[in-house]
């Protein structure tokens, strides 16, 4: 596992994005200033349009800012080319959404050993489903498995890479709150045993209680920032 150190992973410095829809402007994200450290579990919580999903997709390599820089540790991710983005991506970032995006013709095993035929150092897909608690389900299609177990195998897909980086979109979003308690235990495991960075968007404000990190968002603004000294265990969190 690795060491939470006191050098961030990413850093953002005044970041803005701003939509131009033609007829209006629309501020997505406004003067952000955050880190976030190795080896947390941090959740970046708020309404929908605050901008946590703007922020994501940036430190994602998935979108760019309009301005302001984010540095995943000594990179600039702003002076990347649509090249240099792809590459940061595929060595470091793994993503999870709140649709679980499995191919339905694939199996589980089959649908994580998408990304590991194409990552540098992957690990093997039995052992990512191992991982996630489904070493018994890997050769069942994706309409055989609960909505669950499907974010599971999306988990295990992500992680298959081994990403430094894991980013969360809302995983629990399509859950109830049993089923998205399942989930919320194997993010937290995951983190603790692999020491995979983790950054969880949520408008659920019951999953900051086991967060390391947690930033509250509004109106494309960090609007407060705290760690918490004693974190929930996953199942003691309902909602």
């Amino acid at each position: 596992m690795r060491d939470v150190g006191p050098d961030p992973v990413f850093t953002t410095q005044d970041l803005r994005k701003v939509y131009d829809t033609g007829t209006r402007k629309v501020v997505a994200l406004d003067g952000v200033d955050l880190k976030v450290y190795a080896a947390e579990f941090t959740v970046l919580l708020g309404p929908s349009g605050s901008g946590k999903s703007t922020l994501l997709n940036i430190l994602g390599g998935l979108d760019r800012p309009t301005s302001g820089r984010v540095l995943f540790r000594d990179l600039d991710l702003t002076a990347l080319d649509d090249r240099g983005l792809t590459e940061y991506r595929r060595r470091h970032v793994g993503f999870v959404f709140q649709f679980y995006n499995l191919v339905p013709s694939l199996t589980a095993r089959e649908n994580v050993q998408l990304v590991t035929d194409v990552s540098p150092d992957p690990m093997p897909a039995d052992e990512a489903l191992e991982l996630v608690g489904l070493g018994e389900r890997m050769d069942h299609f994706p309409a055989e498995l609960s909505g669950g177990e499907q974010q599971r195998v999306a988990i295990a897909r992500a992680i298959a890479k081994r990403p430094e980086v894991l980013l969360c979109d809302e995983p629990t979003g399509a859950l109830d709150s049993h089923t998205g308690v399942q989930v919320l235990s194997v993010l937290d495991s995951i983190n603790a045993r692999l020491g995979t960075t983790t950054v969880v968007i949520t408008h659920n404000a019951a999953i900051e209680r086991m967060a390391h990190r947690v930033f509250h968002f509004s109106d494309g603004k960090v609007r407060e920032s705290y760690t918490n000294p004693n974190r929930a265990r996953p199942e003691e969190i309902s909602w």
